[in-house]
C-alpha cells in the first residue's frame, strides 16, 4: 500500500517562465514530484516547454489548468501583475498555490488574496525559497545562538544587472520595478528577524530612482527613463522595537549580481554573501573577538528545499512559515516603501 504522506504532489504550472526551469521543474525532478499539466497563451510555447521538461500533458488556457481535476498545486510563475489575479482564480478553484513574489500587485490585492485563501481552506505560500535553505537557517541559528550579542544592525542588498529594456520587470501595468523584483527579497529578509528583534520592523525613510537621475526630475514622477514610474533601486530604512535597524536596499541596474545579508551584533557579525541564491555561493562568515570563520552550508538548491517543506505541509501538516498573512505583511511594507520613496504602489492588472 503507498504511503499517503509520501504521495508526489501533482503539480499544474501557469505559463513557460524561464524561472520555472530552475525554481520547478528541477527540484521536482529531483523529489520526484509531478508536473502533470502547462498551459501558456501561446499553445506552441506549452507544448515546447512540456517537451523539453517532460510535463505530462498541455492544456488549453490558465482557465482550464485551473478547472483540471488532477492538479492539486498551482505553480504561478507569471509576471507580477499576473500574480494577483491568477492567484485568485486558483484559490476559487480550490487548489493549492505556490506563487512567485510578491503575491499581488499591491496591498489591497493581497489582502483579497488572504481572504479568498482563507474561504478556501487551502495552502497557500509565497515562494521566498531562500528562506528554506541551510545558509539562511544557519544565519539565524548564530543569531538565536547569541554568538554575535544583540542586535544592532542588518543590511541586505539584492541587485542585479539591467534586463532588456523590453522585459516585463519594467513595465508599470505589469507591476514591475525593483521592489517588486528583488526589493521583496531584501525587505522580507528583515522582516524575518523579528523574533530577534523585539517585533516587527517599521520602516523609517526610503529614497530611490534611476541611475542618471540628479534630484527630483521636472515633472516630479520618480522611474526608470523610458518606463515612468518604475523603480530602477530603492533604499529603505528600517527599525525594530528593540533598537536594531537596518537598510534594504535593492537595485536593478546594477554593475553586478549581488545578493547579501549581514547580521550585526554587539559581539560580531555574520555575512553571507548570496543569501537569495545560495546554490551559487553557499558560504557564512562569521567575526567575533574569537576570531573569523568561514561555513559552507551546500550547494543543494533552496528551490529543492522549498518543494519539500511545501509537499511536507500538505501531505503531512509539517510546520510551513510562509501563508497568505505573510504575504500580504511584505506587500504592505512594499507600498509603504513605494510612498515613502516617492512612487505609487503598483496597479492591478485586469485579467
Amino acid at each position: 500500500m503507498s504511503d499517503p504522506g509520501r504521495e508526489p504532489l501533482r503539480i499544474g504550472v501557469l505559463g513557460a517562465a524561464r524561472i520555472t526551469e530552475l525554481s520547478l521543474v528541477g527540484p521536482a525532478r529531483t523529489t520526484g514530484h509531478r508536473l502533470v499539466a502547462v498551459a501558456a497563451r501561446d499553445r506552441s510555447r506549452a507544448e515546447a516547454f512540456a517537451d523539453e521538461h517532460d510535463v505530462e500533458r498541455v492544456v488549453d488556457s490558465y482557465a482550464d489548468l485551473l478547472a483540471d481535476p488532477e492538479v492539486e498545486v498551482v505553480y504561478n510563475p507569471l509576471a507580477n501583475g499576473l500574480h494577483g489575479p491568477w492567484n485568485l482564480a486558483a484559490l476559487a478553484a480550490g487548489k493549492h498555490v505556490l506563487t512567485e513574489k510578491p503575491s499581488a500587485s499591491n496591498a489591497e490585492e493581497a489582502a483579497e488574496v488572504l481572504q479568498a485563501a482563507e474561504k478556501a481552506g487551502t495552502v497557500f505560500m509565497e515562494a521566498f525559497h531562500y528562506l528554506f535553505h541551510p545558509v539562511t537557517r544557519r544565519l539565524h541559528e548564530i543569531l538565536e545562538s547569541g554568538e554575535l550579542g544583540e542586535l544592532q544592525r542588518v543590511e541586505t542588498l539584492v541587485a542585479i544587472p539591467a534586463p532588456d529594456d523590453s522585459d516585463p520587470r519594467w513595465s508599470l501595468t505589469l507591476a514591475g520595478g525593483a521592489v517588486m523584483d528583488l526589493g521583496c527579497y531584501s525587505l522580507h529578509a528583515v522582516r524575518m528577524l523579528a523574533p530577534w528583534a523585539g517585533g516587527a520592523p517599521r520602516l523609517v525613510s526610503a529614497r530611490g530612482g534611476e541611475r542618471s537621475e540628479m534630484g527630483v526630475p521636472p515633472d516630479g514622477v520618480w522611474g526608470r527613463a523610458g518606463a515612468p514610474g518604475v523603480d530602477e533601486w530603492l533604499d529603505a530604512e528600517l527599525e525594530f522595537p528593540g533598537g536594531a535597524t537596518a537598510s534594504a536596499r535593492c537595485h536593478m541596474a546594477y554593475g553586478e549580481l549581488e545578493m547579501s545579508c549581514r547580521i550585526v551584533g554587539s559581539r560580531g557579525e555574520a555575512f553571507a554573501p548570496n543569501f537569495v541564491l545560495p546554490h551559487r555561493d553557499d558560504r557564512v562568515v562569521v567575526r567575533t573577538p574569537e576570531g573569523e570563520r568561514t561555513e559552507r552550508l551546500g550547494t543543494r538548491s533552496s528551490y529543492t528545499y522549498q518543494l519539500e517543506a511545501l509537499a511536507a505541509h500538505i501531505r503531512r501538516d509539517a510546520p510551513l512559515p510562509l501563508d497568505a498573512d505573510d504575504a500580504l505583511a511584505t506587500m504592505s511594507l512594499i507600498d509603504e516603501s513605494y510612498r515613502a520613496a516617492g512612487f505609487e504602489p503598483r496597479p492591478r492588472t485586469a485579467l
